[in-house]
């Protein structure tokens, strides 16, 4: 239990996660806030296409849910326009991209920054953009796994907070790999991130994420995980 869940009537971080697809790291924040892992309410989910798996995942929490398709819409700056309306509708606290694809513009990110965070499965800087597992074999890299970053205007280029890592096994394949990177990685940092942000020791000031009033030279590990979070 952390001192937002323990003082009676302590002001709870409102959170807002926005999805494309499965929504495996939304499960994982909504376990966490129901465990009392993360001081926070999961005011929304929003999504880009209507047939997300993790939609249910939402409904089923009780979590209300918005659909804003993105080919509705002209273009890129039109669709941000209207995501941005619907978030703002939602006064989040923190914004957590999980799985979300779709690459957003300069606008809509210098509204958020400093809310919003993205979990990428892959140790950025390497390997930005789609298909990083298929990246990591290709290149023989010895190690994957995924980073927690706040989210700037640079594709994948934000600040890192925390990274888990692993060896490559010898013989993972793409699939294997997404599984391992999800299940052992994303799965544990992504909440851990949340709940510190949510606590108001995760901060980002001038471009610098701080973590508990510390400029962070590089980003976190799985070591600093707190107990509720391995």
């Amino acid at each position: 239990m952390n001192d937002a869940d323990s003082i009676p009537g302590a002001p709870r971080a409102r959170l807002v996660v926005v999805i494309s697809g499965r929504g495996r790291n939304l499960a994982a924040l909504i376990a966490a806030i129901r465990e009392g892992r993360i001081a926070a309410d999961l005011v929304a989910v929003i999504s880009n296409r209507a047939d997300a798996p993790g939609l249910a995942i939402a409904a089923a929490a009780g979590v209300p849910t918005t659909v804003i398709p993105h080919v509705d819409f002209p273009d890129r700056a039109a669709f941000d326009a209207a995501l941005a309306s619907c978030l703002r509708a939602c006064r989040p606290d923190i914004v957590a991209l999980a799985g979300f694809m779709r690459i957003l513009t300069e606008g809509f990110v210098r509204e958020f920054e400093g809310r919003m965070l993205n979990v990428h499965p892959s140790l950025l800087p390497r390997h930005k953009g789609l298909n990083t597992h298929a990246a990591v074999l290709r290149a023989g890299d010895a190690e994957h796994g995924a980073t927690v970053h706040f989210v700037s205007p640079q594709l994948d280029g934000g600040p890192a907070v925390i990274q888990g890592r692993f060896i490559v096994p010898a013989h993972d394949d793409v699939q294997q790999l997404a599984e391992r990177v999800m299940d052992t990685v994303e799965r544990k940092i992504y909440p851990q991130a949340v709940a510190w942000m949510a606590r108001g020791e995760l901060q980002l000031e001038q471009g610098v994420a701080v973590f508990r009033g510390r400029p962070l030279r590089e980003p976190l590990t799985l070591d600093d995980l707190e107990e509720g979070f391995r």
